[in-house]
């Protein structure tokens, strides 16, 4: 288990106890903005992100990052997504640049601790999740409408409610809003793709002398795909373990064509090394019996010959088309009372595409007899299968792989063969799921005056996702198994009249249109989702109580939130076929989902002015806060915090906080059925890439696991970085709440007559415990044969000795694992220079630096360190990353440039043994972001934008360096620009 660093408690006893002295000393992290007043304005009661408590003076006890309309702009994007994206406190989520294993939406992953443990608000309000994971989709957000984002760092629980473990991201919109405003923006890499057009109108006016504002804002984004085989680096698939293919690269040739007599499109080399092994001609096996060939254009079966280069079907950049408008509106129905209310509206589109479809290793009962298998393939497969027979390798280790339809004891051409067959369909084109979102939220409150100086907010909304995804281009694997059975080639022996025998033995065009109509298959996934929240709470001053050495009583906010979540997926009947469904190469089945659970909440929050005007207390306050929730599905949780707030002098404020927050499971975690897909995993012990090193206890394990004493170490070994796995939730052990204990401390230093600097140091530590998730399909490997946990080992299926036959696989169910965490520190340093006639210079520096990301799964297994890191269990998590701008304003013009670095990480150290020593490491990369803006006059304003100035090219890693979701095209597109330079415009119209 991990134990904090002797650092680390020093951090925490020094900053605790008031010796600011030793936080000077930390390292680097990022700009942590307080929210607070100028003395002018004292009499204003305003509120921070973090807190419902307004108060003259606030400032925030939690560091907060706090991204402005102004860098939004300078960004010039549609998409929020890039900014938080490009945040040195957050990693990638899914997004633009998430192909293989997009869920069609966009998300903010706070400190690497998961998407789920972010909890996104606009306005301080809950947004409504995209789907049964309770994850919101950015997309959803009106850029044009933004205010600001502020981002809280550590637990909030105790103020919003579950979710917030890693922290909250506050979309903070304008709220009085007035004229016309139309945004109109363009952009485009260097290579002449990747367009992403996008038109903002945005309307609003004050109503009845200043009672009220009204506001509504509609947008419309267009973002062009850019495919792999768009860029050299995607042109080939690059092998992490061995490099095949990555001095092809390097000299700058394209895919190696196939050896005559095995080829196809979009075929290459098996020497190649990268590629898939599910290719053209078609890849034959005996399930379990250690016989495997490649057929011939001319239907002859001899060694493998090819691979598939699936790498140029699919995105860098994934298309969307999006639309959608919000409309913001407050009155003042009387003196000291408002109602207000939102109305959010998107229909976002997204399309992934992946290289065409295939029968990738399903296992087929097949006649020997089939007429498209050539003479001497058969001859082949008989006397191979009869030498099977003779090692004991055919209806051994718990499978049938013959029938002997005669009886005679020899295999022949009567009989039936148990096959693996890997055919890539090109015939059916690529497959791909386009997932098409419609949202809608409504907020309506009524906030003002309770009585003297206590104010009261009561509000009520109402949200909704719908979402259908339709994935086309699959095979139908039961199909195909009906297809296949035939002995003339004209009809199917299940005498179905609709079946059309298929030719899987030759060379490409061999599938006919009517042997596609009949083998493919089209499917639809609708999912729905709710959300509901009440929430009542008032606030104001505690007059009884005040310190003498205050100068203000204890404010005090309570109050009550009901919520109630439910979601329900609902496919079509043939994707519920196990274990594959209907859709050949998607990874498995899906079963309905439908569950929900509903919380009632009580709270409160405080803040209690301990010392205020002493010399060695400008101020000194208490914030706490505590809030109990009964979850229906969990049972009660509390949540809670602590810190404190000092000022010594002016211009110095230390703020250190504690907070234990809690994250109950969402409606996948605690409703998905058991299901079929696919996982990760870097390789099988038991399989003949470890032949040499499968030792007599190893041997034993292995057999333990289902496989006879002939299969260990011959079975295959994982194919491209993937195996079966079973996930989903276990009814009779459903995962219970995690909680975290949060810790940050820092100080904020400003000095107006020193350009206006400002800087912050914040330290967190943020811990994760009983954190939900599941095992790895590698680390469940582990388990069982480098430590022999039996029970490891009862979650490992086989099918003749195999792990990537249908039906086989590692049960990876959702489930309580032991922690993860999250330390570091933040640097924030802003200051500007005047230049009197030349204008105003502007420096602005976010910097994170972590000390620890990690986690565990179980005591018994090895810690994952992810800090400076990437592989199969860890997105690239750099140690050290900033974000330096500088902007010159000049009247009407403001040029501005942004400097983002990122540090060098490594490779997995386990994953690393076994890859090419090219791909097992990463230099430290930094992008230059140059912008300009002019103002022709008062209603017209033009923006010009290049990313990446100098061109840097991604890293090279190979296609198994990392999961599927962010590994793609031979690199990582979520962290590095894999489009190269990209130029932006823009045009604004204000009235």
């Amino acid at each position: 288990m991990f134990t904090k660093t002797s650092v680390a408690k020093s951090v925490r006893f020094a900053l605790m106890f008031g010796a600011t002295s030793s936080a000077l000393l930390l390292p680097q992290t990022t700009f942590a903005q307080q929210a607070e007043q100028n003395a002018e304005d004292e009499i204003e009661r305003i509120a921070v992100t973090g807190s419902r408590i307004r108060r003259p003076g606030a400032v925030s006890a939690s560091p907060i990052v706090s991204v402005g309309a102004q860098e939004i702009e300078m960004i010039q994007t549609p998409q929020i997504e890039e900014v938080l994206r490009n945040l040195p406190a957050t990693i990638p989520g899914d997004g633009g640049s998430v192909n293989n294993g997009t869920a069609g939406a966009a998300t903010v992953n706070l400190r690497a601790l998961g998407t789920e443990r972010t909890l996104v608000l606009m306005n301080g309000r809950r947004m409504i999740p995209f789907n049964f994971n309770g994850i919101v989709d950015t997309a959803s957000v009106p850029v044009s409408l933004i205010e600001s984002v502020d981002v809280v760092t550590g637990g909030a629980s105790a103020v919003y409610g579950s979710d917030a473990i890693a922290g909250a991201v506050n979309f903070v919109m304008k709220n009085n809003f007035e004229g016309v405003e139309l945004l109109i923006n363009h952009s485009e890499t260097g290579d002449g793709d990747g367009d992403t057009d996008s038109i903002a109108l945005t309307l609003g006016s004050s109503l009845s002398d200043g009672r009220g504002n009204v506001a509504l804002s509609m947008n419309w984004t267009d973002r062009k795909p850019t495919f792999l085989g768009d860029r050299p680096l995607g042109l080939l698939g690059i092998a992490t373990a061995s490099g095949g293919g990555y001095q092809a690269f390097l000299d700058g040739q394209g895919p190696i064509p196939p050896l005559d007599n095995c080829g196809g499109p979009n075929v290459t080399t098996f020497e190649s090394g990268g590629g898939s092994t599910t290719s053209i001609p078609t890849r034959f096996a005996i399930v379990g019996a250690g016989v495997s060939g490649q057929f011939r254009e001319d239907r002859t079966l001899a060694d493998d010959c090819s691979r598939f280069n699936f790498n140029p079907f699919n995105f860098y950049q994934t298309p969307q088309e999006r639309y959608g408008a919000t409309a913001i509106a407050h009155y003042d129905v009387a003196e000291e009372h408002t109602v207000y209310t939102s109305a959010t509206f998107t229909n976002t589109q997204v399309r992934q595409q992946v290289a065409p479809s295939g029968t990738f290793g399903s296992t087929f009962n097949l006649p020997i007899a089939n007429p498209f298998i050539g003479d001497q393939a058969r001859s082949w497969i008989i006397d191979n299968a009869n030498q099977a027979r003779l090692d004991g390798l055919l209806n051994g280790g718990g499978v049938t792989n013959w029938q002997d339809i005669n009886n005679n004891g020899v295999v022949d051409n009567d009989d039936y063969l148990l096959v693996q067959l890997r055919r890539r369909t090109l015939e059916l084109g690529p497959r791909t799921t386009n997932f098409e979102t419609q949202l809608f939220q409504l907020v309506a409150g009524v906030e003002g005056v309770l009585y003297e100086d206590w104010e009261y907010d009561v509000s009520f909304q109402y949200g909704e996702s719908n979402r259908t995804n339709i994935s086309a281009g699959y095979t139908n694997v039961s199909n195909i198994q009906n297809a296949l059975d035939s002995t003339d080639g004209v009809t199917c022996n299940n005498g179905d009249s609709t079946c059309v025998p298929i030719d899987l033995f030759g060379g490409f065009g061999t599938i006919t249109p009517e042997m596609a109509a009949y083998s493919s298959a089209t499917a639809l996934t609708k999912q729905e989702y709710s959300q509901e929240v009440f929430n009542a709470n008032v606030s104001g001053p505690v007059d009884a109580i005040e310190l003498p050495w205050a100068g203000a009583p204890l404010s005090l906010s309570f109050g009550y939130e009901h919520r109630r979540e439910t979601g329900e997926t609902i496919p079509d009947e043939c994707l519920k076929e196990a274990p594959t469904s209907c859709l050949g190469g998607a990874g498995g089945n899906v079963l309905p989902i439908k569950g929900g659970f509903k919380v009632e909440e009580f709270f409160i929050e405080g803040v209690l002015p301990i010392v205020e005007g002493e010399s060695f207390a400008e101020s000194l306050d208490m914030e706490f806060a505590f809030r109990s929730a009964d979850y229906d599905s969990v049972g009660n949780n509390e949540t809670w915090k602590l810190g404190f707030s000092w000022r010594p002098v002016d211009s110095l404020l230390v703020r250190v906080m504690q907070q234990e927050a809690t994250r109950a499971p969402n409606v996948g975690e605690i409703a998905s059925p058991s299901v079929t897909g696919l996982d990760n995993a870097l390789i099988d012990p038991c399989s003949v890439a470890n032949a040499a090193n499968i030792d007599s206890t190893l041997r034993q394990l292995c057999i333990s696991t289902g496989m006879t004493d002939a299969q260990v170490g011959r079975v295959q070994d994982v194919i491209s970085g993937q195996v079966n796995a079973f996930q989903g939730t276990n009814p009779s052990q459903l995962p219970d709440a995690e909680e975290a204990e949060t810790f940050t401390a820092g100080f904020v230093y400003t000095n107006e007559e020193l350009w206006d600097l400002e800087v912050s140091v914040d330290y967190y530590d943020i811990e994760v415990d009983n954190s939900i998730g599941e095992f790895t399909a590698q680390q469940t490997l582990d388990a069982c044969y480098q430590f022999g946990i039996a029970s490891e080992c009862a979650k490992i299926v086989r099918i003749g000795g195999d792990l990537t036959i249908a039906g086989s696989g590692i049960q990876t169910f959702t489930t309580n694992l032991s922690y993860r965490l999250a330390e570091g520190v933040e640097v924030g340093i802003n200051f500007a220079i005047g230049l009197e006639d030349w204008g105003e210079l502007r420096f602005n520096t976010d910097i994170n630096h972590y000390i620890a990301n990690e986690r565990q799964s179980s005591e018994v297994l090895p810690v994952i360190d992810c800090l400076g890191a990437y592989g199969n269990n860890c997105s690239p998590t750099p140690e050290t990353t900033w974000n330096q701008r500088i902007t010159w304003d000049l009247e009407d013009f403001t040029v501005s440039m942004l400097w983002r670095h990122l540090s060098g990480i490594d490779m997995e150290p386990a994953q690393a043994a076994g890859s090419f020593e090219a791909f097992r490491s990463i230099d430290a990369y930094d992008y230059i972001d140059l912008f300009a803006s002019y103002h022709i006059n008062e209603h017209i304003k033009l923006t010009l934008g290049v990313d990446n100035v100098t061109d840097e090219d991604p890293p090279v890693v190979g296609g198994e360096a990392g999961s599927t979701t962010f590994n793609s095209g031979n690199t990582f597109p979520s962290t590095y620009s894999a489009l190269g330079r990209i130029y932006k415009a823009g045009v604004k119209f204000t009235f």
